[in-house]
């Protein structure tokens, strides 16, 4: 089947066709559609508010099964009024770039001490038809603890800018420095994969 995955962000769908791999979908992006994308305002409270209106947004402007995903950073080491939460790349009402948010990450994490220990709660929203529609914001989709530290490693993947400040904590290494990463374990792979197994309409395999 054809499914909707309601972003721009092509490294995120590459990143989601991997983890779907082997599934009976053709995954497309907002990019692969023609026509102008509805204008959204993120300003829900928690990443599944997010996530829901803008699955209901694209559904309502292309009329074709989609899900959207949003997600919120949370730092153990912060205060709850200071905790990025869904305002990931907008810091005072500006929406930073890549650079930038390395660059303001990086100095907060230098705040204190020189690393933060840092999870992502992440949350989607699946819409099949006009009587269909399922959300989650299970801590099953969420990601593991990990480092976000103040010196940036030199690799950059466009539209995962945090990840150069990224580093496993069992090993206090660079997620980009490990010689193998077990995809197999990650949220992607497993909490939004599964979710999407049981609520589309396919074959299981």
């Amino acid at each position: 089947m054809k499914l909707l995955y309601g972003t721009t962000n092509r490294a995120k769908l590459d990143a989601m066709k991997k983890a779907l791999a082997g599934l009976p979908i053709e995954l497309i992006g907002l990019g692969d559609l023609s026509g102008p994308l509805p204008k959204i305002e993120e300003d829900g409270a928690t990443p599944l508010e997010n996530a829901q209106r803008k699955a209901l947004a694209y559904y309502e402007a292309f009329g074709i099964p989609v899900f959207s995903c949003d997600s919120g950073l949370y730092f153990d080491e912060v205060q709850p009024q200071e905790q990025p939460g869904i305002y990931v790349r907008r810091v005072n009402g500006r929406e930073l770039n890549d650079e930038e948010m390395i660059w303001h990450y990086a100095q907060l994490a230098q705040q204190h001490g020189g690393q933060l220990t840092a999870r992502y709660k992440n949350a989607i929203c699946l819409i099949l038809d006009a009587d269909n529609c399922f959300s989650s914001i299970d801590p099953s989709l969420w990601t593991e603890p990990f480092l976000l530290v103040s010196k940036p490693h030199h690799k950059r993947v466009k539209g995962f800018p945090l990840d150069s400040l990224s580093k496993e904590i069992a090993s206090s290494r660079y997620y980009y420095d490990l010689e193998k990463l077990d995809l197999s374990t990650t949220a992607l792979e497993k909490g939004f994969r599964t979710f999407l197994q049981e609520h589309l309409p396919i074959e299981q395999r």
